[in-house]
This record gives C-alpha cells, structure tokens and sequence, in this order.
C-alpha cells in the first residue's frame, strides 16, 4: 500500500505555496506603481489618487489570478532555471495584456501612458524573478562553502565527458548533503571544450591527457581517486583505453549512474557503478530486422527448451515481446522453470503460456508435449554445456546433446513444426571435450535432416543451427567464477596465461539467433548450412580477470591475486568458429556468417546415435567416447594429444 505523506510535510509544503503567492501578489502591486514612476517620475500630480488605487487594485487582482491558475506559486525556488524563468515571462505577459483589456474597458486607456505597460512587464519580470535566482545562488553558495569544508573527506574524481551528463552529476553531488564524490575536473574526449567550466569545475583536456592531469593534481594534492565515465553511451574500445590508462595510474575506473537514478530524492548523494564487463568487449551493435522478426514469432505457437537456462530465458523474454499466440516453457530443473515462467508471466500476461517440466532425452513424454503444445517454432537451447562435467559424465552429456536433441528433431518432423533452431557452440569445431564433440554430433544430425527435409518442398521442417560462443555470466562460465572470487577476496583463477575465448553479451547472441532463424527459414537455397555469429577478437581470460580487478577499483597482483591453475580435462587454449573445411559465405546480415559443414547421411548418423545412445544408458563410458570419436573425427581430448601424458597420468 503506498504510504500516505507526512502531515506535517504536507502543511509545510503548502505554507511555502502560500508565501510565494503571497509574496508574487505583492510584487504585481509593487511593479505597477514603480512603472508609473519610473515613466512621469515623482509627478503623481498627473494621475487622479483614485485613478491609481483602482488601477493598481485591478492589476494586483488580474495579476494574482493569472499566477494561480499558472500555478506560478508552485516552483521549488531552490531550484529556478530556464523553466521558471519562462514561466514568469508567460506570466507577465498575460498579466500585462488582460489589464491592458481592462483599463481599455475603463477609461479607453486615457489615464495610462502607453510605455507604462511594457514598462510594468519589465519590473514584473525583475521582481518575480530576482528574488528566486538570488535565493538560488544563496544556496548554491553554501552548498560550495560545504563542498570545500568537506573537500577532505570526500573523493576526489576525475569525470571523463563534459556534457550534459557531466553538468547533472556535478548539480547532483554539489546538492546531496553529504556525498562521497566531489568534482575536481573534467576530460573532454574530443578536447574542444579545454578551458572551459561546468559549474565551476574546469575542463582540464582530452583522454590523451588523463596521466598529465593526473600528475599535475598530484603534485597540488588533490590526485582523483576516480575516474567516472558520465556518457551513457560508450564504444568498447574508449573503454579499453580508459581501463589501460586507469590501470597503468592505479585509479579505479566507473560509470555515472543512469538518470533515473536522480529522481527520487534530488537531495541523495549519487552512487557510481561499475563498468559493465560488457562494455569490454568492442563491438558494435550489429542492425537487426526486427520487422521480420515480428512476422516469424507473431500470432505463432513457440516452444522454448531449456527455458530456464541463460540462453532460454533470454529466448523467452524477447520471444515474448513480440506477441506469439502461445509459449511453451520447457526444462527439467523445476527451480528455474518456474523462475522464468513467473518472469514472463509478470512481463506478457496477456500471452498464452505453458510451463512443463520434462526431459528431452524422454521421447514418449516429448512426443505428448508436441501432440499437445502443437509447435510452429521450436528453440532447442536444452544441453549439458559445463565441459569438466560432462567429461567427468560423458554418458549423460551424450544422452542430452545427442540423443535429446535427436527426440526433439523427430518430434519436430513427425509434427510438422515449420522450424527447428538448435542453439551451438564454438566447442563443436575440432572438439577437444566430450561438450564440444556431442554437440557437433547434434550439429550433423540436424543439418542432415534439413537436407533429407529439403525435398518435401514447402511442407518441409526447416532445422536451422546457430553456433556461437561464450555468453559473458552465463550460468558455470567464467565471469560469474571471477566474481565470486573477487567477492572473497581472491585470487582469481585462471588455467592457462596464454587461454583465450570468444565472447557476446546474451542479449546479443539472442537476437542474432533470432535474425538467424528468420533466415534460415526464409532462404530455401541455404539447405544444411549452420549460422555462425560474429564474435569480434577473442579475448584473453587473464586479461578479463585483470580488467574485472580493475572494474572494482583495485589493481591486480596487488590487491587481488591472479593463480594460474592449469588446463582442466577438456579445455582447449583457442577457440575456434569454423573447421578448415567448412566453407565461409556470407550473408545480407551484419553479425551473421553462414558455415557449410561436412554432410552426413541420415540413416548410417540414425544408426550410430542409436549405439551412441545404448551405450550412454548402459554405462559404457568408454564405449561412448569411441563411438563420438567415430561420428567426429577431428574430435582429440588431451590425452589423445600428449600420449606421454595419457601413459603417466
């Protein structure tokens, strides 16, 4: 229930209304009078006594009128701008025009000289509006006295921009009574405001000039102990600068908080936040068709598995926002599906929507899924994707990569779904992780089904597959890790100085997964084809861990630790986005290349799944293994690599 205001606030607040309309009442009469005599001087002999009482009487009326029904009386005088200040002179006109109306009424204007009136519009203005920017600046003043009284104790910032957003965090933290941050210069990125000031604060040069600025404040005792980005918008590779210069001067780097984080209390102290480690990555937001989109998913039934994992819930929040007939929610973790089903249940109420918790390896209760749901477009995202695990648990990752994804693309065909979109990995190409070699299997059982599909014309299923990389704070991925460790102080772990991945926001890897399915299931010449995603330059961990130090405002090696651990089962050094033998082609969409991988015939790939799958249920470990390697070829763990290491371990 929204609590009810303070009483005494409340009468407060209306007491200080009621002065100023008080005090704008007595100004009109007091502006009046002077413009009289200002125009004839002490010669009052010109008007009659009565003449000027009844006219100052309804000047004062018509002017109290208009300032309430303007609600003049209203503004905060601590706060008078540009708004009030056009707010009194729409005042002062109207005021000035209807008396002009009504002394016309009167005396047909006989007794007033004409240049009285823009005379009294003048003194109007200056008496309305004097008194609120004097108070202004009176408390401005004290609000600075207090600022250098607690210069000591508060810290001193270098903010980078000298915009808008720099003029608003300088208001805000020169208002808050008692702020953690004070102002001690600006950074122009394009340098064109040097020497100039935003209240006071001065512009001091561009980023090229941050570690001069800093010395030279050094040397005077007043080194920042910040640097704050105030643009709301950034280019990962400005960011990267910035974090090489903070790392290089040992001064956190962070970012100004949103706007709407003003807008409770304008008398709070703004919090800074860090830079996101999206920010990090460099890569420009790629054009999406969203208008396609819409028509692909709108007004059609969908269904989503894994639809709590971080990539199928993301599926489902943007799924939703454009208007499918029906979800249905699928995953076999009970917390997160009703994680994400009460999320989107919150978000599109208006959406028909379906959580169900089974299995994709269970083919008999898949199968009573698709007769229900009946599915025009399915998601497949439902996978074992932590490599350690799954080579720890080879028999489990083959029965949900390969043999689940197989039920789910059988289910798809035998129900006549129009799409299929199976969601892959970068592990697929020339694995070295049971992880990586079972989605390749699921990778070329699906790209030979839309093959197989290809002939049955307009009717057909369409099996579309996008691969992709690590998604920054998924769900068993590194970022998360690093800052768990961060939180307790260290070290960060990383298994190799030399490990390098590529990376995408989950944001951006789902919306490029949805341009590709528009695609792929638009072109009828692309059969059999994966989608790859764009990922820019892969990143080194050890970097990622040094600039996530850097983020929380300390250095690394000295106030936080980095261990390097050692490669786990499994893990390659550098990933890779496409085999030697797949062929490149590119396609109408930034962000999206289109890979032809080796085709495999359906019957003899049905076959080896089937092996594949008896084994996994039987326990067969190494049996598995065998047969993946046999279904992928370039598929060498480790210790098929270092045969020495194999022996002695």
């Amino acid at each position: 229930m929204r609590q009810l205001p303070d009483f005494k606030t409340f009468t407060l607040r209306g007491k200080r209304a009621r002065i100023a309309f008080a005090h704008d009442t007595v100004v009109a009469a007091i502006s009046f009078v002077a413009a009289l005599y200002l125009r004839v001087g002490g010669d009052f002999d010109y008007f009659a006594t009565d003449f000027i009482v009844l006219a100052t009487v309804i000047y004062t009326v018509i002017a109290a009128t208009v300032f309430w029904g303007l609600r003049l009386y209203a503004g905060v005088w601590r706060y008078a701008s540009v708004e009030d200040l056009v707010a009194i002179t729409r005042a002062a006109t109207i005021v000035t025009l209807v008396f002009l109306a009504a002394m016309f009424l009167v005396s047909r204007l006989e007794f007033i000289p004409r240049s009285a009136l823009p005379i009294s519009w003048l003194v109007l203005l200056a008496l309305l509006g004097g008194p609120r920017f004097l108070y202004r600046l009176f408390k401005d003043r004290r609000a600075n006295d207090a600022i250098e009284r607690d210069g000591e104790r508060r810290i001193p910032v270098l903010l980078i921009g000298a915009g808008d957003s720099a003029e608003l965090f300088i208001r805000a933290i020169n208002r808050a009574r008692q702020s953690a941050w004070h102002a001690v210069g600006l950074v122009d990125e394009k340098g064109r405001r040097v020497g100039h000031n935003i209240h006071g604060v001065q512009v001091l040069g561009d980023i090229g000039d941050i570690p001069a600025i800093v010395a030279r404040m050094d040397r005077e005792g007043r080194r920042p102990q910040r640097l704050i980005v105030t643009k709301s918008r950034i280019e990962g590779e400005e960011i990267q600068r910035l974090l090489a210069i903070s790392e290089e001067l040992g001064i956190g780097l962070a970012r100004m908080p949103q706007l709407d984080d003003f807008r409770e209390n304008v008398n709070a102290a703004p919090e800074v936040r860090p830079i996101n480690i999206e920010d990090l990555l460099g890569r420009p937001q790629a054009s999406l068709d969203r208008d396609s989109m819409a028509d692909l998913i709108g007004g059609r039934r969908i269904l989503v598995t894994g639809a709590g994992g971080t990539i199928g819930s993301e599926l489902c929040r943007q799924i939703a926002a454009f208007k499918p007939a029906a979800i249905a929610l699928l995953d076999s973790s009970e917390y997160q599906l009703y994680s994400i089903d009460m999320e989107i249940g919150e978000k599109a109420p208006d959406i028909v929507r379906r959580a169900i918790l089974a299995d994709v390896r269970d083919k008999d209760r898949i199968d009573r899924v698709f007769a229900v749901e009946r599915p025009e477009l399915v998601f497949h995202a439902a996978a074992l994707k932590h490599v350690p695990m799954v080579e720890l648990h080879p028999d489990e990752g083959a029965l949900t990569n390969v043999a689940g994804t197989r039920v789910v693309a059988d289910a798809c065909r035998t129900h006549g779904t129009r799409a299929m979109v199976l969601i892959s990995t970068d592990k697929a190409v020339n694995p070295s992780s049971m992880m990586g070699a079972t989605k390749r299997v699921a990778e070329s059982y699906c790209q030979a089904l839309d093959l197989a599909e290809a002939v049955r014309g307009e009717d057909r299923t369409h099996f579309v597959t996008v691969r992709f990389g690590n998604v920054l704070g998924s769900t068993g991925s590194v970022v998360p890790l690093f800052q768990r460790q961060l939180a307790a102080g260290g070290p960060l772990t990383v298994t190799h100085p030399d490990m390098t991945r590529y990376f995408m926001t989950v944001r951006e890897a789902v919306e490029l997964v949805l341009q590709s399915s528009v695609q792929g299931v638009a072109d009828t010449t692309e059969q059999g084809k994966i989608f790859v995603l764009d990922m820019g330059e892969p990143v080194k961990i050890i970097d990622l861990a040094r600039q996530i130090i850097l983020l929380a405002g300390m250095q690394p090696d000295i106030d936080i630790k980095i261990e390097i651990t050692g490669s786990r089962p499994g893990e390659k050094l550098f990933e890779e986005i496409l085999h030697a033998s797949e062929e490149l082609v590119p396609t109408p969409h930034p962000g999206i290349l289109l890979a032809a991988p080796r085709a495999t015939d359906l019957a003899l790939l049905g076959q080896a799944i089937d092996e594949l799958t008896v084994a996994a249920h039987a326990g067969r470990a190494v049996d598995t293994r065998a047969i993946v390697q046999r279904l992928v070829p370039e598929f060498k763990s480790p210790d098929d690599q270092n045969p020495q290491k194999a022996v002695s371990g």
